[in-house]
């Protein structure tokens, strides 16, 4: 099992393991930064793992099947309600973001730049230290989270978090150091979580031009 031999690489430091029967997890303690960015170097470009550190935690997710179809969906919806709005979107994917000044790393489920895509538009790689941080990120949570990647997000400054855990979409403002419900996003308005919410059940039933088509025949009409 692949989580397994990530395991076996970081041998020596103290570790505890954590698993969810639908989307594998396992959390390590007492890492060090150097051990982190050895791991992502060695795992480049690779996305069968997820990493992410928050000060010494390092939890390493593997996800499941349902996880990435929900992912995708929603990535697809962000897609389709900017265009029909003619905004400009640049996707960043689950692109790894570092922070060693604050011993923080994260790869989103995905992540997107709208407000400030021409500003990351061309480059070969970002640097939050001087670059800005997505404008939306989407975090699938159909299991418990064992890390709560909301600090790690609002440590950076990403202004808005959609999370989906399994019945419905919520979205997150970023208000001061911390994140606050909010019924309408503001990275693309007027959409509302109780919209989000209404077309991921959709997927099951409509193929996926349709269900591209219609979001947008519904964006464009509000």
């Amino acid at each position: 099992m692949l989580v397994e031999r990530w395991v076996d690489t970081v041998k020596g430091e103290p570790m505890t393991r954590t698993t969810y029967a639908s989307t594998q997890r396992i959390i390590l303690p007492g890492i060090r930064w150097c051990t982190y960015q050895s791991l992502l170097t060695d795992m480049v470009d690779s996305h069968a793992v997820h990493m992410t550190y928050d000060q010494g935690m390092l939890e390493l997710m593997a996800p499941s099947y349902p996880h990435e179809q929900y992912n995708r969906v929603l990535a697809m919806i962000v897609e389709a309600i900017a265009l029909a709005k003619g905004c400009d979107l640049h996707p960043a994917g689950s692109t790894t973001f570092t922070r060693e000044d604050i011993a923080r790393g994260f790869e989103p489920d995905s992540c997107f730049y709208l407000e400030h895509a021409s500003d990351v538009r061309g480059k070969h790689a970002i640097d939050l230290r001087i670059d800005p941080p997505p404008d939306l990120v989407i975090e699938i949570d159909i299991t418990h989270p064992s890390l709560d990647k909301f600090q790690l997000y609002a440590a950076v400054g990403v202004p808005e978090v959609w999370r989906f855990e399994g019945q419905r979409v919520t979205i997150y403002h970023l208000n001061g150091p911390s994140y606050t419900r909010g019924d309408t996003s503001v990275a693309l308005p007027p959409v509302t979580d109780q919209q989000l919410t209404e077309w991921i059940p959709q997927q099951r039933d409509l193929p996926y031009p349709q269900l591209f088509q219609g979001i947008q025949g519904h964006v464009r009409s509000s």
